[in-house]
């Protein structure tokens, strides 16, 4: 990651993908070459003030000065952080964030991104389209470049219908019906829960108190699928999923039929395989005809570079709101 003799170094980059199933962070230059990158499982607390910045940097800290001796990058010109939840919980973030970034690593410019565009953005770039991000939560996202549209991201108890999670909890919702004897369960899906849970009776015990409660519901998920070849009840959770994402991201893709815009779904979702994406695929035909499916070039991590890219070099061309995408006034330096 070195410059030619006698030439400049490009501006450092900082990008951080912030999700519920952990942290993931990448430092590089904007001049296209690889990034390094750190993850860790442990996902960011929420709290009375929304996402908790100090949690955030907790890990954030010795991921980027490991990076740091890594690359030979410091002193980044632009971050990018990229968070699941920005656009309801995101307060704490952009009033302490930026600050905190500027005094840790000395980053010029902080701009704060939801989880979906920062998805979006790794997907497709910058250009018009839509992005369903499915991983352990669901939101979809759509942009024709003057504004943003989003569905769903309300969060496990609320709403990311059709994600990891919500798979996972109605896939257990019908392990419990069978361990009931109710109707509407599967015994297969209960000898899953089971084997990976332990007796059904401690399972709420297993689950309530978890502060990554969703993240535990999204690990059933993949079960759901393994289940959906020979086991109804599954293939039907995996129907109605793909039934929900298609709503999702029907009601945010631009609607200028004779542009054809595109439509890509990304997030680890998509590693259900068949079981989800053949439904899927009929859903999004039957809903949205007009949209070209394409694939998603890269992932939110990969987003969240590009992003720190354009902002380091003056070209970031989405659209700027507070709750999607948020430059910190000044470069946020506190």
């Amino acid at each position: 990651m070195t410059s030619p003799v006698g030439r400049e170094p490009s501006p450092g980059v900082l990008a951080v993908d912030s999700g519920g199933s952990g942290l993931r962070v990448a430092l590089g230059r904007a001049d296209g070459g690889e990034p390094a990158s750190r993850s860790s499982r442990v996902p960011v607390r929420t709290g009375a003030r929304g996402i908790d910045p100090e949690h955030l940097m907790e890990q954030l800290v010795p991921m980027v000065r490991s990076l740091e001796a890594e690359t030979g990058v410091s002193r980044p010109a632009a971050a990018v952080i990229g968070a699941a939840g920005l656009a309801t919980l995101g307060e704490a973030l952009r009033a302490e964030l930026p600050g905190a970034l500027a005094r840790a690593f000395g980053v010029g410019t902080t701009a704060l991104a939801a989880d979906a565009v920062t998805a979006y953005a790794g997907a497709l770039g910058t250009g018009p389209g839509a992005v369903v991000a499915a991983g352990t939560g669901l939101i979809a996202i759509g942009t024709d470049l003057t504004a943003w549209h989003r569905a769903d991201g309300w969060g496990h108890l609320l709403g990311d219908c059709g994600g990891g999670a919500w798979i996972g909890r109605a896939g257990l919702e019908a392990a419990l019906r069978a361990h009931d004897g109710r109707s509407g369960g599967s015994a297969a899906l209960l000898a899953c829960a089971q084997e990976r849970f332990g007796p059904m009776p401690g399972l709420p015990g297993l689950l309530y108190p978890r502060p990554d409660r969703p993240a535990v519901l999204a690990s059933f998920a993949p079960l759901v699928a393994s289940c959906a070849a020979a086991d109804p009840v599954a293939a039907d959770i995996l129907r109605t999923a793909a039934r929900h994402i298609a709503d999702s991201a029907a009601a945010v893709c631009p609607r200028d039929a004779e542009s054809r815009p595109r439509l890509a779904v990304t997030g680890g979702l998509v590693e259900l395989g068949e079981p989800l994406l053949v439904p899927l695929a009929e859903e999004l035909a039957r809903r949205l005809p007009y949209a070209r499916r394409v694939p998603a070039a890269g992932n939110p991590l990969d987003g969240a570079v590009r992003l720190a890219t354009a902002l380091a070099t003056g070209k970031l061309g989405l659209p700027i709101d507070e709750a999607m995408l948020w430059v910190a006034p000044n470069g946020g330096a506190a």
